[in-house]
Formats: C-alpha cells, structure tokens, sequence
C-alpha cells in the first residue's frame, strides 16, 4: 500500500474575523471624514461670498477716490448687485451712504453665513476694508472675516 500523506493546504481568502475588523475600520474613518468634508465644501462655497464681496469693494473703493478720498452720499454706484439669488448667495446689499457691503450665504448650502466688509477711509484717502462675521460661524469664514 502506498502511504497516505497528509498535505496542508495552504489558506485562501479572509476569515471572518478578519473581514468585520476591516468594515469596522472603514467605517470609523467614514465617520470622521465625512463631517470634515462637508465643512469643506461649505468653506468653499462661503469662498464665493468673499469673491462676490471682493468685487464690490473694488467698486466702492474706486467710488471713495473719485469723490476724494472721502465717503459721499453715492458710495455704491456701480455695484453690481445680485438681482435673483444664486446657489450659495442668497444676497447682496451696498449702503449708499456708508460703502458698507453685506454678502449672506444661502440656507442649506452656505449656512446663512453673513459678511459684512466696512470701509475705513484715512486721512489721506486710503481705504483699508475690515471684513466681519457671526462668531458662530468662524469655522467656515476666511481668516480675515474671523473678528
């Protein structure tokens, strides 16, 4: 008779235990990944805010040193104000009198985020612009807009 050898065979494929221990990680990572992206994508869409208060000021600048380096009565002439509300702007305001710009932030996609950019007009006519917002809603703000 021949011998009878007994071969071990190699294990395939993953055990159980194995695979619960890689969806469990999977799934702590999602769970801490998914909160950051969304803030992620709200900053971004707060980004386009600033860009829309960045064009104003430019505009409200431009007004200030034509009248001669001094705030007049027609601070926002010019200023290209939303006219319907866009996906992440739910508005655009300019006061006349005072060159302050407010840029708000839609509901559900830019948290209702508000940035207020006021002009400080020198002596000499420079403007220097102070940029603020809601304390509660520093984490999505640029740096300049964090009082």
């Amino acid at each position: 008779m021949k011998s009878m050898k007994m071969v071990k065979k190699a294990q395939a494929g993953f055990t159980l235990i194995e695979l619960m221990i890689v969806v469990a990680i999977i799934g702590i990572l999602a769970a801490v990944a998914l909160p950051a992206y969304q803030d992620y994508t709200v900053r971004g869409r707060v980004a386009e805010l600033a860009i829309l208060g960045s064009s104003m000021k430019s505009t409200v600048s431009e007004n200030i040193a034509n009248n001669g380096g001094k705030l007049a009565a027609d601070n926002c002439v010019g200023v290209n104000l939303l006219t319907k509300a866009t996906v992440n702007t739910e508005k655009t305001e300019c006061a006349a009198a005072t060159g302050v710009i407010t840029v708000t932030g839609t509901k559900d996609k830019a948290q209702e985020v508000k940035l207020t950019y006021t002009p400080d007009v020198s002596d000499e006519g420079a403007v220097a612009w102070k940029c603020t917002s809601a304390a509660a809603k520093h984490k999505y703000v640029p740096a300049e807009c964090r009082n």
